[in-house]
């Protein structure tokens, strides 16, 4: 677990929904609770919200329980305040809760960060929304931010893999008080985590998957992160927590950082604030 800001704790490993939709995605989401896992990622751009929701209540698992997080989209911000409201309250009839643990903004759109954080806030005045956070904010977005919010973000979900380390971005959260969560942590498109020698080796010296090794990486720098949900690999995610990499190994992964993202919009020349 690790604490917020606000201090609620979330779980440092969840499970990402992106990929999801239909029938599997609430199977996975069902399976993922029953195999111990009790913190969920989704997002209104995932188009699979009431999936989401069946496959918790599937489970059996109380909510009370379990971290549930989903963010607000883009468009909808571009679409004006009363777009992001109906899309909360929409949210929150999707996921058949009457409260959502953690709602993020996905991405910074330029001039509509600062009245969707305000109608987030009275979100969680009203005790419908319990935490509030961002996704894809480089610090300059940040610092414009916190300079008006009443409530600070308790997460900033960034990409962060071995080809992109994010140190000095996560730095500037930490010393903000903001959590990072790390989404994306074997890489997407063109990145080949899995083909690295480097990585390779090491999975063989701890006779560990290189996802296992890239995960132990992650949670033992104290970032949050959420694989994707897939059921093959609930038991293989969960058990790196039993082991640790040596401050050389961690070092070594460090080294591997060639600031490569896999999604290009997440470039900060490309949100001009």
């Amino acid at each position: 677990m690790i604490k917020l800001n606000n201090n609620i704790e979330i779980p440092q490993m969840g499970v990402g929904t992106w990929t999801l939709r239909g029938e599997t995605a609430a199977n996975n989401v069902c399976l993922a609770l029953k195999a111990g896992f009790r913190h969920i990622d989704t997002a209104q751009m995932y188009e699979n919200e009431a999936e989401v929701g069946q496959g918790i209540i599937n489970s059996g698992v109380a909510r009370e329980d379990i971290f549930l997080a989903t963010k607000v989209a883009p468009p909808t911000m571009r679409a004006g305040a009363d777009a992001v409201r109906q899309s909360i309250d929409d949210s929150l009839s999707r996921l058949n809760t009457p409260y959502i643990d953690l709602l993020l903004i996905h991405w910074p759109v330029k001039d509509c960060v600062r009245f969707t954080w305000e109608i987030m806030e009275s979100y969680v005045e009203a005790g419908k929304i319990r935490s509030i956070g961002v996704s894809n904010f480089n610090p300059n977005h940040l610092e414009d931010l916190l300079s008006y919010a009443q409530i600070r973000p308790v997460i900033n979900q960034i990409e962060v893999h071995p080809y992109l380390s994010q140190v000095e971005n996560i730095e500037f959260n930490r010393a903000q008080g903001i959590q990072v969560e790390a989404w994306g942590p074997f890489g997407q498109g063109d990145i080949d985590i899995v083909g690295n020698p480097t990585l390779q080796a090491l999975a063989k010296k701890y006779q560990k998957t290189i996802s296992q090794i890239v995960l132990r990486w992650i949670v033992q720098r104290g970032l949050i992160t959420i694989p994707r949900c897939k059921p093959n690999h609930f038991a293989e995610n969960l058990a790196v927590m039993q082991f640790s990499l040596t401050d050389e190994d961690m070092r070594v992964i460090n080294g591997l950082n060639q600031n490569h993202r896999s999604d290009p919009r997440n470039n900060p020349e490309n949100f001009p604030w």
